[in-house]
């Protein structure tokens, strides 16, 4: 079964198309095709490749989700390569969607009453859905994978705000998690490079990227997470605050004059890493400019202060770990960030390798040194995997059943 994973993103859609091999668990599924639309919503840069045609680089007015969609799957056409079954991630399945499920009218227009809690995420899914829908032929089955599922085995005293009880379950209020593809990925590849069975992976998974959190991970399942009702709480992020005083909001109001949407989206558009530095907010830039500017030296000190202080606690709630996993646009591809937040952790048993650490970028491979006793591992990130296996378990589920 060839399967078209779409992972639309704010301001991008990536997708790959994949085989997957159910006969072989845990296999990686057969690469067809790739690529990548980014800058959505003006002049956009395009890349896709595949196997044996020439490679496409190049730029085009892409106004929204739904035509670069639209552009991937037109592309697809002309070299010949229809899916059998479309997946796609959507992040937030609140408590209806807790495993993979067919899309129909009625699950998309769940999804889209979602979007209040994760505007700038389920509002691209939901188009990426609908264009795709419109675009592929009625018979090929549509899936919906959901980063909230893989939380859905956090114990109720964690997934539980100290809130009026009664007030909590009228609105649906819990905690939920967040990047729950990319941890998935992470216990299949840490157990496959460690050699451990993934039952038996107990882990710490930092996810780090423009968004970021962290996983306490017991036995391949969640048993933690940073993030929460929504994707805002946590670790500092690219533009999001993270972790905040919930009186900050209320002080805010009466000081600024603003009403809860405006201090909403400066939580989650103005903050983070870009709030603070004031300059940027891509830690590339920032690590660049640490040495001559305070602000981006501070952003970077608070980002992995942040991470460092989760890691320890998630390490408490795990009574010890086997691991750390790095994971994401900077986990994989920043080796100062990796360091400063693995810094003074000999007391927990972990110790980095500074050449492997320097030397591991975008790859997987172990950083930690030989004889720590808590090993660091580099593994990069392909939620697109993830994707492709759970939408062909549910499809042939499907026509089982």
């Amino acid at each position: 079964m060839k399967v078209l994973a779409l992972n639309c993103g704010s301001s991008s859609v990536k997708f790959q198309l994949l085989e997957p091999d159910e006969a072989a668990a845990g296999a990686d599924p057969r690469p067809i095709a790739r690529g990548l639309v980014e800058r959505i919503g003006g002049t956009a840069s395009l890349g896709f490749t595949q196997d044996g045609r020439p490679p496409l680089r190049e730029t085009a007015t892409i106004g929204d989700h739904a035509a670069a969609v639209d552009r991937v799957v037109r592309w697809l056409r002309a070299g010949s390569i229809a899916p059998d079954a479309v997946g796609h991630r959507v992040v937030h399945g609140g408590e209806r969607f807790v495993q993979p499920t067919l899309i129909d009218d009625s699950v998309a227009s769940a999804i889209e009453a979602l979007e209040e809690l994760a505007p700038l995420h389920n509002r691209p899914s939901l188009a990426g859905i609908r264009a795709s829908r419109a675009l592929v032929a009625a018979q090929v089955p549509q899936v919906a994978v959901f980063d909230t599922a893989f939380h859905a085995t956090l114990p109720e005293h964690v997934w539980s705000y100290a809130l009026p009880s009664e007030l909590a379950r009228r609105h649906g209020i819990r905690r939920f998690g967040f990047h729950g593809l990319s941890y998935q990925h992470v216990v299949t590849r840490y157990a496959a490079l460690a050699g451990v069975r993934e039952s038996y992976a107990t882990l710490v998974a930092l996810h780090l990227g423009n968004g970021a959190s962290a996983c306490a991970i017991a036995g391949g399942r969640s048993a933690e997470t940073s993030m929460g009702f929504t994707p805002l709480e946590g670790l500092v992020m690219g533009t999001r605050s993270g972790d905040l005083d919930p009186a900050v909001m209320g002080y805010l109001a009466r000081r600024e004059g603003l009403d809860v949407a405006e201090i909403e989206r400066r939580l989650n558009e103005e903050s983070g890493l870009l709030g603070l530095s004031g300059r940027s907010a891509d830690m590339r830039d920032l690590i660049a400019a640490r040495a001559t500017d305070g602000r981006a030296r501070l952003a970077v000190e608070v980002f992995c202060h942040r991470a460092r202080k989760y890691l320890g606690a998630y390490l408490a709630v795990l009574g010890g770990a086997a691991a750390v996993a790095f994971t994401g646009g900077i986990g994989e591809h920043s080796p100062e960030v990796r360091a400063e937040i693995s810094r003074g952790a000999a007391w927990c048993g972990l110790v980095l390798d500074e050449r492997l650490n320097r030397e591991t970028i975008g790859r997987p491979g172990r950083v930690s040194a030989d004889g720590s006793r808590m090993e660091a591992w580099v593994i990069p990130a392909d939620e697109e995997q993830v994707i492709a296996r759970e939408t062909a378990r549910c499809v042939a589920g499907s026509a089982r059943s």
